[in-house]
C-alpha cells in the first residue's frame, strides 16, 4: 500500500467533510508520520552500518597489506643469513691463510681456556 494515500479515503483533504471521518483521518495521519519516523531511522542506521562496513573492510585490508610486508621481509631472511655466512667464512678462510700461525696458536688458546672452564 502507498504511504501517501489514506485507507478509507476519509480525510479532511480528500474532500469527505463528514465530521465523524476525522478520527480516522487523524489515525492515518499518525499512521503516515509513523511510516515516515520509520523510513527515516532505517536510512540512518542503513548509512551507519555501511560506513562501519567500509571501515572494516578497510582494516581488514590494511592489516593484509602488512601481513603480506612482512611474509616477504621473513622470506628473504634465510637468503641474507646465508650470504652473511658466506661473507664470514670467506673472511675467516682470509685470515687464516694470511697468517696460519697466529690461527692455530689462537686456536690452542681458545681451547686450552674453554677446558678450563669446562672444568668448573
Amino acid at each position: 500500500m502507498d504511504r501517501s494515500t489514506t485507507m478509507g479515503g476519509n480525510s479532511p483533504l480528500s474532500g469527505n467533510t463528514n465530521p465523524a471521518s476525522y478520527p480516522n483521518a487523524k489515525l492515518e495521519s499518525a499512521a503516515q508520520t509513523a511510516h515516515q519516523t520509520v523510513d527515516k531511522v532505517a536510512d540512518t542506521a542503513s548509512a551507519q552500518v555501511d560506513r562501519l562496513s567500509g571501515t572494516a573492510h578497510r582494516a581488514v585490508n590494511s592489516a593484509a597489506d602488512a601481513a603480506n610486508t612482512a611474509a616477504e621481509w621473513a622470506s628473504t631472511l634465510p637468503e641474507q643469513a646465508k650470504e652473511v655466512q658466506s661473507k664470514f667464512t670467506e673472511s675467516a678462510c682470509a685470515s687464516i691463510r694470511a697468517r696460519p700461525l697466529s690461527a692455530v696458536g689462537g686456536a690452542l688458546v681458545i681451547g686450552y681456556l674453554l677446558g678450563r672452564i669446562a672444568r668448573i
